[in-house]
């Protein structure tokens, strides 16, 4: 392939601005890293935390964007693993040291010296980026589309949140039906549970894509759920959802908070978290996720709903994102 030597890309030049389209030089892969060329690039409600400002110092002019898909076209000395012409995905970890205490327990998600697609290193809001080769997922042909974008965070996120609770748990309520839920549901059923999804007050559009999807059940979120739930995990960043997940729950239950950033939580009593319920979060990912997620998203046949922007309009999708307007997951083509 012949390559050019720059590249459109969307950056954000500071928080709560529009991002700028802009052309900038190609990036050449270092040592194990991968120069891949972009078909399609979620838009992930992180995404929205770090242009809104809630997650502190990003990158300087920072290339958001971290639900990437896209085909392998020059390699970086030393790589080993991929090749020219492979598709892959990369996720939102870019990289752990592979030395601190918590990569040592195999907790790599909480490293303390990790990167980070779209935040700390530059990520897909781009016709091309680079990657660690020990960072990328392979992907079935299935996946290698904008389809399967979503999956590389909505997805991941939400699988790991739901293997915290998966066990014996059969009624599990959902709190925030967007990308990561609308995949999960699909998991989730085809492992017999049975979901009970809650939305924002009066969104009956997102309600009825619920039931469509196969939920039991799916009203408002300050609706009372009509049963007692085994386990909840809440997508939406709201902090007064987990008193109220704590209220839906039954004894023993656990509710996974599954963002990266969350509104204050307000006071509760202590009668809401007695009998042995739990409050846990849920952080970054670990590369044993992604594997386990990519394999069992195949043989379930996962289909995600996507609403696709060109690179240009990534801040029409952001603003839509935003509002709550996108059902299922925002992607941004490449041209």
């Amino acid at each position: 392939m012949n390559l050019p030597v720059t590249m459109n890309a969307m950056i954000m030049d500071g928080p709560r601005r529009p991002l700028v389209l802009r052309k900038v030089p190609l990036p050449v892969p270092a040592a194990h890293h991968v120069l891949v060329k972009i078909t399609a690039c979620g838009v992930c409600r992180t995404d929205l935390h770090i242009i809104d400002g809630d997650l502190p110092h990003p990158k300087p002019s920072l290339i958001p964007g971290h639900e990437i898909i896209g085909e392998i076209v020059q390699k970086g000395s030393s790589v080993t693993q991929v090749a020219v012409g492979d598709w892959i995905g990369i996720p939102w970890l870019g990289y752990t040291c592979g030395d601190c205490i918590y990569c040592k327990k195999g907790q790599e998600n909480l490293c303390i010296r990790a990167a980070f697609t779209g935040y700390t290193i530059d990520g897909g809001f781009a016709e091309f980026t680079v990657a660690h080769e020990q960072y990328c997922f392979p992907i079935q042909q299935s996946f290698a589309n904008p389809s399967g974008a979503p999956l590389m965070c909505a997805g991941l996120i939400g699988y790991r949140s739901y293997s915290l609770i998966r066990g014996d748990n059969s009624r599990i309520g959902i709190y925030g039906f967007g990308a990561a839920a609308h995949i999960l549901i699909q998991i989730a059923l085809g492992e017999g549970k049975k979901i009970y999804a809650f939305t924002r007050d009066g969104d009956l559009a997102s309600q009825a894509f619920a039931r469509r999807l196969g939920a039991s059940w799916a009203g408002d979120s300050s609706t009372d759920c009509p049963v007692k739930l085994d386990a909840a995990i809440i997508f939406a960043p709201v902090g007064s959802l987990i008193p109220k997940a704590l209220r839906d729950l039954d004894k023993a239950g656990t509710v996974v908070c599954a963002g990266i950033h969350m509104s204050e939580i307000p006071a509760f009593p202590y009668s809401l978290l007695w009998e042995e319920r739990v409050v846990r979060s849920v952080a970054n990912l670990t590369r044993k996720d992604g594997s386990e997620f990519l394999k069992l998203a195949a043989q379930l046949s996962v289909k995600t709903d996507t609403r696709l922007f060109a690179l240009e309009n990534a801040n029409e999708a952001i603003d839509q994102l935003r509002r709550g307007m996108v059902e299922g997951a925002a992607v941004l083509v490449m041209k």
